[in-house]
């Protein structure tokens, strides 16, 4: 039985008639024609998938138009049997079907559509002759061919197995990265070794993972005789240990290092860790002598979780016993494998683990020279390495063990070079912190520091390179103003204020008052701290005003309205999960009033500093971070209070610091003063300043980094990054 059916047909519209044992077939396809229109995420009868008009007509009329005249052609179709019509019918709404997920999955290019539909007849035409399908499939991108190979109309085509070897392998072409997995899903293709050794040079990481898996694919990989693979089936295969000689994979193959050799020290933590260092060292030099190694960036990667986990977790564990004890596990070490430990643990080392301990140690093991330092290691990392230096107030020391101060100049501007080319702005950042770190104490090196940003900023300016000019245009002005406090950095930037900030930008305009917020943590350093902060509030201008079981407050009683929130002290070792609920509790409780502080204090450890930095609103003008180290988070700062003004130690906090600056910022918001940071410092030296350590306080209007990101994020914008 047959009816009436309407459909295109090439050169003009009529009606068909459609045996209805095919009838449900094209409804199929009509309702996938609709499905794919929508995929542009529209629901209306034109595909979108670009700007160019054009290319969105073309995909349009062949979804509809093109795909009805392909049903008109095979129903119309006199000598196809039933049973063909049907496989093609089915096979049309299949790749309808891929087509729109694709689309929806942003995995596809949509105008690819009109060479699919044109491909699929090409296809089903010489289906229908018997003859193969191989060479239009191959002539084909690999996602058109795909997914005409897919859409099962051509099972039983006699090309199709040579077809879809062709796709995998252009699959391989296309994702280098996959080529392993498609093997084991495809384990018989012809070109399969060849795959392997190519795949394998270029992630021979894979190879190890499939190599030492107990299938089909990891004993073909394991036949293989390829140098390289050889060699890394031997390491999959060697009874769970082959991870440790991975990091040596470039000396193994070229004969420099032989597994027996590895197998001396591997079970050693420190001796592997020496092993790691000088061949990293040995690594570096032949790169700069154009040699091309395997698995270079593996091997620093292995070197940087030994440095952690074996020695920078352990001195840090130790911070409170004496240095003879905390640092012994150095004592074995030589200059070379110190600096590792300096540039490979800067995430997790603690400032006083670098300034008592790792710094001095490998100083005195290089005889104090800071030039045969990094020569030794061919100055690998080397800018890292000046960024810490600067970081913990030790790069003038540093750059000062130069005995010819040319080197540390011509080290210096290198570090200068090219800023335009790095990613983000941490490079730029760390020449401002650099800059600031010997201005005072080695101003030949300073000096010439800015003559190369100056000479950089010209070079940027003749090349029409803006984000470039903006970089060093910016450090240049920050610079200056390092030792000319005329220049109006505000003004000149377009930024907030640097050297101070008004009373009334502190004032919570909920509350109507200045808020401060005091984080402390639950060890025995945080008991000391919050034993010396609420005595600072036992006087007539002030007087508690809460005192709950997890915080406590404190509000001024003369002049003008403040109140200090902290969270009490819990000892975190005895009750366990106390310390949270307190800070948690206060926190809660700010929020439901609608309170945002606009000073927030950070005492404890380096450690802590993290988890008072998640808690920081926007709202915060003033925080203290009176953590060792702080200054190497201010950045991390910004990013939730874009316009604080912070005050940090380069190396460490120490308390007999921290309480006179809180003292001092007290009375002054308590009176109404604005915050003037230079006579501000002046008081501030003349409380502390005979302290040792309060020189690596460094006030904001210093904080040349701080201000570069803020002065690049007004002048570029932060997406620019």
């Amino acid at each position: 039985m047959s009816f009436l059916y309407p459909m295109a047909q090439p050169g003009n519209t009529a009606k068909i008639k459609v045996d209805i044992k095919r009838q449900l077939f094209h409804d199929y396809i009509d309702r996938e024609q609709k499905n794919a229109l929508k995929a542009d995420g529209s629901a209306d009868a034109v595909f979108k998938t670009s700007g160019d008009e054009e290319i969105n007509f073309l995909i349009t009329k062949d979804l509809t138009k093109g795909v009805d005249v392909l049903q008109y052609k095979i129903e119309s179709d006199s000598v196809l049997q039933h049973g063909k019509k049907v496989n093609y019918l089915k096979g049309l709404e299949n790749i309808l079907k891929s087509y729109t997920t694709k689309v929806k999955t942003r995995r596809f290019n949509a105008s690819y559509w009109p060479q699919i539909i044109e491909t699929y007849e090409q296809v089903m035409w010489l289906d229908i002759k018997g003859q193969s399908i191989e060479p239009l499939i191959k002539a084909n991108h690999y996602e058109v061919g795909n997914i005409v190979l897919t859409s099962g109309a051509f099972d039983n085509n006699s090309g199709r197995p040579q077809a879809k070897n062709l796709l995998l392998l252009k699959y391989a072409q296309l994702h280098p990265s996959q080529v392993f997995s498609m093997l084991n899903d495809n384990y018989n293709v012809p070109f399969r070794d060849s795959l392997i050794i190519v795949a394998g040079h270029k992630y021979p990481h894979l190879l190890y993972d499939f190599a030492s898996a107990n299938n089909k694919l990891g004993n073909a990989i394991r036949r293989i005789d390829d140098t390289l693979v050889r060699t890394i089936s031997r390491m999959a295969t060697s009874g769970g240990n082959g991870q440790v000689y991975f990091p040596f994979l470039d000396n193994i193959l070229k004969g420099r290092l032989t597994l027996q050799e590895i197998d001396a020290v591997k079970n050693d933590e420190a001796k592997y860790y020496k092993l790691l260092v000088k061949t990293r060292i040995d690594y570096v030099s032949r790169a700069i002598e154009k040699d091309s190694i395997f698995g270079m960036e593996d091997l620093y990667e292995r070197l940087k979780k030994k440095a952690t986990d074996v020695f920078v977790r352990t001195i840090n564990g130790l911070h409170e016993e004496p240095d003879a004890v905390r640092f012994r596990i150095l004592q074995q070490l030589n200059a070379q494998e110190l600096y590792y430990l300096a540039v490979a643990g800067e995430d997790e080392i603690y400032t006083s683990s670098f300034v008592k301990g790792v710094y001095p140690l490998a100083m005195s093991k290089i005889g104090n020279r800071g030039d045969s330092l990094l020569l030794s290691v061919n100055f690998d990392r080397f800018k890292k390495f000046i960024r810490i230096a600067a970081g913990y107030n030790t790069l003038s020391h540093f750059l000062g063990s130069f005995p010819d101060s040319k080197q540390a100049q011509t080290l210096m501007t290198v570090f200068v070079n090219n800023l335009e080319k790095s990613e983000g702005l941490e490079d730029g950042v760390d020449v401002a912190d650099s800059y600031a770190s010997i201005v005072e104490t080695i101003k030949p090196v300073a000096a010439d520091m800015l003559h190369n940003i100056n000479l950089n900023y010209e070079r940027n300016v003749a090349a029409g390179n803006k984000r470039g000019m903006v970089i060093y245009n910016l450090l240049s002005k920050l610079c200056q103003s390092a030792t000319d406090s005329t220049i109006n950095l505000s003004k000149d930037l377009g930024i907030p204020p640097v050297y101070n900030v008004s009373y009334q930008s502190l004032v919570d305009a909920t509350v109507n008052k200045v808020v401060m917020q005091v984080f402390f943590y639950g060890d025995e350093d945080g008991k000391m701290n919050f034993n010396g902060f609420t005595p600072q509030f036992a006087n007539g201008n002030w007087k508690q005003t809460d005192n709950t079981k997890y915080w406590i407050s404190y509000s001024s009683t003369n002049g003008k309205p403040t109140t200090v929130y902290a969270n009490k002290w819990f000892d975190e070792e005895r009750s366990p999960g106390e310390l949270d609920k307190a800070q948690e509790a206060l926190s809660t409780y700010l929020e439901e009033k609608g309170i945002e502080p606009t000073i927030v204090v950070h005492r404890g450890h380096s450690y802590w500093v993290k988890y008072t930095i998640k808690q920081i609103k926007p709202a915060a003008k003033i925080v203290l971070l009176g953590s060792c180290g702080g200054y190497n988070v201010i950045h991390e700062v910004l990013e939730h209070s874009p316009d604080a003004h912070i005050v940090a130690s380069k190396q460490t906090g120490k308390i007999y610091i921290n309480q006179p600056f809180l003292n001092i910022l007290n009375e002054k918001i308590r009176n109404g003063n604005n915050i003037d940071w230079i006579p501000f410092w002046g008081e501030f030296k003349a409380k502390a300043g005979k302290v040792e350590g309060f020189e690596d306080y460094i006030p904001p209007y210093k904080n040349l980094g701080a201000i570069f990101i803020k002065a690049y994020r007004s002048q570029m914008g932060a997406e620019d990054e």
